[in-house]
């Protein structure tokens, strides 16, 4: 049984996890920031790198592209770039740009009052702390870490290990 807490799921009471949107959006943002600087994309090729199904890869490009994260072209010329520097885009940004803002409970919002528990809760003054450290979390993890290829002992590989993956000039990884 998974409830849904905006953009984080629990699982089983176990897991916290983020919705598959929010999880597809940054696969294709990662997919995205692998392409060299102005490449042209379209939902089409990102759909065919990641796996992603081209509806909802279509859905998830126009949601990025209106949060100012992805910069659209139109004409035979046209398509998706990245609209600032990957080490500029987080993963809060990308989280929210298409789930809207991270919050773990309802009650970290002054405009909800949805919960039972809401008039006698003790715990409600913490929720904001809490939920600034996770947004503060996801903040720090920039969309080019999350592009980057694992080291061998793990970890995302060094800036220059990473430019030195580049195949020819084709914009892609190898």
């Amino acid at each position: 049984m998974a409830i849904r807490i905006e953009s984080i799921r629990i699982e089983n009471g176990s897991q916290m996890r983020l919705s598959s949107f929010a999880d597809y959006a940054v696969v294709m943002m990662a997919a995205a920031a692998r392409h060299a600087p102005a490449t042209k994309l379209s939902a089409t090729m990102l759909s065919a790198e990641t796996g992603v199904p081209l509806p909802t890869a279509q859905k998830l490009m126009g949601r990025l592209a209106s949060a100012g994260l992805l910069a659209s072209s139109r004409g035979a010329a046209g398509g998706f770039e990245l609209a600032r520097a990957a080490d500029k885009i987080s993963l809060a940004d990308i989280v929210e740009a298409v789930e809207g803002p991270i919050a773990l409970t309802s009650c970290v919002d002054d405009l909800r009052h949805d919960c039972a528990l809401e008039q006698a809760c003790k715990v409600k003054p913490h929720w904001g702390v809490v939920n600034e450290a996770v947004r503060g979390a996801f903040s720090a993890v920039s969309l080019a870490s999350l592009a980057s290829f694992p080291r061998e002992g793990g970890g995302p590989a060094a800036p220059t290990e990473l430019g030195s993956r580049l195949r020819g000039n084709t914009g892609v990884f190898a």
